[in-house]
């Protein structure tokens, strides 16, 4: 891009805001976070987000041409790409899109919680790890979507709630005292209404655990939601997806087979006690301490297997 004529107008010493998510960009959690973040007058508010939904494709980045179609939403400069949150963020923060460098990176807020072994596949989680990896300041924010509980407009409380923490993020920013070694995943009680504040927690091991079912069609069956559960009328699902599958093609739905929970004050169990969660992450994976430990031993052994092999050979 030789020139970008969607210069921000910044307005005083306001620090710029960038969201992006994984449901896309016309997602009701995103436009609720950025309708609030621009009601308070506070920030300089930009969108770089999916054309299209995301969900579940954890850090997975694009290697082909992406495009970034400008999108209308008051108040920010805002726009759609044709790739993962990953390559969203990566595109927003690099100053080929947005003149700027935006002082914090806000990724969601997503359609159901995202804690335990569910960041592994979380889109949402990944936009917001891109930015660690770059060395800006980011946020993921989920919301824990209960269907037939909640209702749009839950977005919007979820936001408000965690602008305390944004606006704090932005203070400690400014003064140079925001810590540089980790990122937060945040994530709202379904009755935010009613939630009992917030609750420092690290993430734990819990998951819903899933199978495979195969079956005749692709418009057989219930569907796996964004929220990791399964969708409750499968008369939704697109039968033209179905008629254009070769007929030598097995077909195989996800399937629902249990809900691993643990005991304790990690993220998923204070998120079902009705607190919103805060979590620092990082981006490498360190296994239990015994691992090591374990390894440490058993590795000489595979070493000198190799070695009284080849001596008898």
């Amino acid at each position: 891009m030789e020139s970008n004529t969607n210069s921000i107008t910044c307005s005083g010493d306001r620090p710029t805001v960038m969201v992006t998510n994984d449901d896309g960009i016309d997602a009701p959690g995103l436009r609720a976070l950025v309708s609030v973040l621009v009601s308070s007058n506070r920030f300089n508010v930009l969108v770089c987000a999916p054309d299209s939904e995301k969900s579940a494709v954890s850090h997975g980045a694009t290697l082909r041409t992406v495009s970034a179609k400008p999108v209308e939403i008051s108040g920010a400069t805002a726009f759609a790409v044709s790739g993962t949150p990953a390559d969203c963020t990566s595109l927003g923060i690099s100053k080929a899109l947005f003149l700027s460098v935006p002082d914090l990176v806000i990724s969601g807020i997503n359609m159901g919680s995202n804690c335990g072994y569910h960041i592994v596949y979380s889109g949402t989680v990944a936009g917001a790890r891109e930015a660690f990896l770059h060395g800006l300041p980011s946020v993921s924010l989920s919301y824990d979507w209960a269907g037939g509980r909640s209702n749009v407009d839950d977005f919007t409380l979820a936001a408000e709630a965690c602008l305390p923490i944004i606006i704090s993020i932005l203070s400690e920013i400014k003064r140079n005292t925001y810590p540089q070694h980790c990122f937060l995943n945040i994530d709202v009680p379904t009755d935010v209404r009613s939630h009992k504040g917030y609750r420092m927690t690290s993430q734990g091991k819990s998951m819903v655990k899933t199978g495979w079912r195969q079956v005749g069609s692709d418009a057989q069956g219930a569907r796996m939601l964004p929220t990791m559960t399964m969708e409750s009328n499968s008369s939704s699902s697109n039968e033209s997806d179905a008629l254009s599958t070769p007929n030598n093609h097995l077909l195989f739905n996800r399937k629902v087979i249990e809900l691993q929970m643990e005991d304790g004050g990690t993220d998923y169990c204070s998120l079902q006690e009705g607190y919103i969660t805060v979590t620092p992450l990082g981006a490498l994976s360190h296994p239990e301490v015994n691992s090591h430990v374990y390894f440490n031993e058993w590795l000489p052994g595979v070493i000198e297997h190799l070695s009284s092999t080849a001596l008898r050979r």
